[in-house]
């Protein structure tokens, strides 16, 4: 299974630019947890990029993937709630469902043709809050640690870690991509101890480094993706 990282030649500005929409539902009265979005909204790339329908030759999301791949892996996070999400989910996509969070991934759009019912969703708002500290994280499983110098929404931050999990994949065997799916792609969202990021940049492991668009600076590194097989 070829990817992106097999064609660094290709001038990823200069190809049409697609865009990976990803919805969280948000109802009023029960907005998830900042973590569990997080790690749901890294479920869902999985889920895509190792769903038929992206990976076959002649799948119906294939194309669309491979062009966006071939670009830069842009991805927006909108948020929906009661009339909004049904619609959303009424669309070609998956949806994932983490403890209590929903996120519903769809197929690469171009950057200026969203689908009505989802380029009317609100980019901004998605703020969302752990009620309490996430557990340390099981280092046996795959960890995307976030920069604990550079705060970013909750919008930000999961397309960040729908990035990390992204790269983690590209760099893993054909044989460990389908364990990680058949085991449902168990995977941990933390922000890294200030003192362990400089080691975790450095150690050779998939990093993400932002291209900008929004609220961080170019090249800011953003997510170092820990998984056991890369380490």
């Amino acid at each position: 299974m070829s990817s992106p990282l097999q064609h660094e030649a290709v001038d990823r500005d200069a190809a049409p630019q697609f865009v990976l929409p990803l919805v969280v539902r948000m109802e009023r009265d029960a907005p998830p947890s900042r973590t569990d979005a997080l790690e749901t909204a890294a479920r869902a790339v999985l889920t895509l990029l190792s769903d038929e329908r992206a990976t076959a030759p002649d799948g119906e999301w294939a194309k669309a993937v491979r062009d966006w791949q071939d670009a830069r892996i842009r991805k927006v996070v909108r948020r929906a709630r009661g009339a909004e999400w049904r619609r959303a989910e009424a669309l070609p996509g998956i949806t994932v469902t983490g403890r209590a969070a929903q996120v519903r991934v769809f197929p690469p759009v171009p950057l200026d043709g969203w689908p009505r019912d989802l380029a009317r969703l609100q980019v901004s708002g998605t703020e969302l809050a752990d009620p309490e500290a996430p557990p340390p994280a099981d280092l046996t499983e795959p960890v995307l640690w976030l920069n604990p110098e550079i705060a970013m929404s909750a919008g930000k931050a999961m397309a960040q870690a729908g990035h990390g999990a992204q790269l983690a994949w590209w760099e893993l065997s054909d044989a460990d991509r389908e364990s990680w799916r058949k085991a449902g792609f168990p995977l941990a969202v933390r922000t890294a101890p200030p003192a362990e990021w400089p080691r975790l940049t450095a150690a050779g492991l998939p990093v993400v480094r932002d291209a900008g668009f929004t609220e961080i600076a170019p090249g800011s590194c953003t997510v170092v993706a820990d998984h056991p097989v890369l380490r």
